[in-house]
């Protein structure tokens, strides 16, 4: 069961770019349109368990659309659309939600902390080094193992077992993952074209849907005195601040 948390967007990454902070610091971000979406449907489920919002977004030609979802757009006047998804929200954001109301970049505010989910770029067959980051036979030219450095290796055992454990990290398809980063920082927002700067590198490629929403476990501020505590030189020079 999906956890209740505030209302959540759809969206598609633009690309990435950077801006400069106040203090001249050069700041990578991810420019995200996210909207408008339309709500399809508000579902209250009762017993304190929230309200499940269904959210669509994107164009998507008539001829595309089979006869039940094209049901459901007709039921709820409006054009088809693309990607459709559900929120899990609580019953007091679900207030005010109606079927037909659009959502946008407003939804969120600059320095709000989300998680975003997307699916990882697909990187077909890949070895064990690129998979899974390991360092291979002679990697550094040693041994005599220069034609054949970046294979696995010995996978099985002896007689006992006898046989390959499930899991085994091996070459094979690589990426067309489903990806979330957690609390990236909103930095900057547009209203009027609904797009949305968010810091650092998000999962996928452009125009790949992103599903955006509050994040679980923001990072929480620190308070003005420990902000104003001096710090230890001696501390600081070994990362103990």
């Amino acid at each position: 069961m999906s956890k209740i948390r505030g209302k959540g967007l759809l969206g598609v990454k633009v690309g990435m770019t950077s801006i400069f902070g106040e203090n001249g610091d050069q700041i990578p971000v991810t420019v995200v349109r996210a909207g408008p979406n339309t709500i399809l449907g508000v579902n209250a489920l009762g017993d304190g368990n929230g309200t499940n919002l269904r959210v669509g977004f994107g164009e998507k030609r008539e001829k595309l659309v089979n006869k039940p979802e094209m049901g459901v757009f007709k039921k709820a006047n409006v054009a088809p659309l693309r990607w459709v998804r559900e929120f899990r929200v609580s019953e007091q954001d679900a207030e005010g939600m109606e079927v037909g109301t659009k959502l946008g970049a407003a939804l969120f505010q600059v320095g709000q902390f989300l998680d975003v989910c997307g699916t990882s770029k697909g990187k077909g067959f890949a070895g064990v080094m690129k998979r899974h980051n390991m360092a291979g036979q002679g990697a550094r030219g040693s041994h005599g193992v220069h034609e054949f450095h970046r294979h696995v290796g010995s996978i099985g055992q002896r007689k006992t077992p006898g046989r390959v454990f499930p899991g085994k990290r091996m070459p094979g398809h690589m990426g067309v993952d489903r990806v979330t980063v957690r609390n990236l920082q909103v930095i900057g927002l547009d209203e009027t074209q609904n797009l949305l700067l968010i810091k650092g590198a998000i999962p996928g490629h452009n125009e790949g849907l992103l599903i955006l929403r509050p994040a679980v476990k923001a990072p929480r501020a620190k308070s003005a005195e420990a902000a104003k505590k001096p710090v230890n030189p001696m501390k600081a020079s070994k990362g103990r601040g």
